[in-house]
């Protein structure tokens, strides 16, 4: 597993144990590997984004919803359409394909988790 992978399901164990602090620790590292030009920027973006729905508790969210319900089938189709509806367009720019791509990372580690408790 890449380690950029491996990191992000680090960043989702802590995100569901609540620990924001090991979870900003884990981003912070996710954003260094990502990059500053475009693509890593929008990685970023999603990989904060992440980390404040969760903790606003914001059930409007996606992310929220994910992991409040529990739903891989809901995760999985998600995978599916990040990936083919709009990872594998040319016309998305690189911050596009960056956030998207963190979405993608964060869905993979999340269907690999035995629990999500």
């Amino acid at each position: 597993m890449p380690a950029r992978e491996m990191r992000m399901e680090m960043f989702l164990r802590a995100l569901l144990k609540r620990d924001f602090s090991r979870a900003k620790a884990h981003a912070e590292k996710l954003q260094k590997m990502a990059g500053k030009d475009g693509w890593g920027k929008g990685y970023a973006k999603a990989v904060n984004g992440f980390i404040s729905a969760i903790k606003d508790n914001d059930p409007d969210s996606l992310i929220f919803q994910l992991i409040s319900e529990q739903n891989r089938e809901k995760a999985q189709e998600l995978l599916e359409h990040f990936r083919k509806t709009i990872l594998e367009h040319e016309f998305r720019d690189d911050y596009e394909k960056g956030y998207y791509t963190a979405w993608v990372e964060f869905l993979k580690a999340y269907l690999n988790q035995k629990t999500l408790a």
